[in-house]
């Protein structure tokens, strides 16, 4: 076992055979040709349908240098609040913790936790309150931000937050099933992180 073990290690690493990264794939989705192919066997006269690869648009290329600004998209299923917006930094409430996206960030995605995302943009920063969702960072610097709800934090009344936080939490300790408690700790999580926003 470890004779072979150590031949392989030996053994000059062939970079044909060596596992490619995406960012080494080429930016132009290829045709997908074998299905048009199988196509016009089966059917010489009507074109064939369109497959996803068809929809998917190129993948914009990573700059050479590091760019000044970072693109932020930040969609709502109903509406975009930012779209190809240029800002200095995002800070997300991922469920790991506060992530702060710069120009420049390491490829990632994080899931988004009940919180504050921040906005910078110079001097000016805008603050929504998103409920959940996903951030996707790019290595071109572009941040996508897909949220289920979002609300600027200067919309949000205090006081309906401080009644919703009392309601859930009468809920949460009057709960008998586990659908009751689920649902009640969701509501006690999302006005405590509500309550934390305004306050903090």
């Amino acid at each position: 076992m470890f004779r072979r073990a150590t031949t392989l290690l030996r053994r000059p690493l062939n970079s044909a055979a060596s596992r490619r990264f995406s960012t080494d794939l080429p930016a132009e989705p290829a045709a997908d040709s074998s299905f048009v192919e199988a196509w016009k066997k089966v059917s010489p006269n009507i074109d064939p349908p369109k497959t996803p690869l068809s929809y998917l648009k190129p993948r914009p290329s990573i700059p050479s240098s590091l760019p000044t600004k970072l693109t932020v998209n930040f969609v709502l299923p109903y509406s975009s609040q930012l779209s190809s917006k240029e800002v200095d930094m995002v800070i997300v409430p991922a469920t790991t913790g506060q992530m702060g996206v710069l120009p420049g960030h390491v490829a990632t995605i994080a899931e988004l936790k009940p919180g504050v995302l921040s906005v910078h943009e110079g001097n000016d920063v805008t603050k929504y309150f998103v409920s959940s969702g996903f951030a996707f960072i790019h290595a071109n610097s572009v941040a996508d931000v897909i949220a289920v709800e979002a609300v600027p934090l200067d919309q949000i009344d205090a006081n309906l937050v401080q009644k919703g936080l009392q309601d859930f939490t009468q809920k949460l300790n009057s709960a008998t099933t586990d659908l009751e408690k689920a649902e009640a700790q969701i509501g006690v999580d999302v006005h405590s992180a509500l309550n934390s926003a305004l306050t903090g």
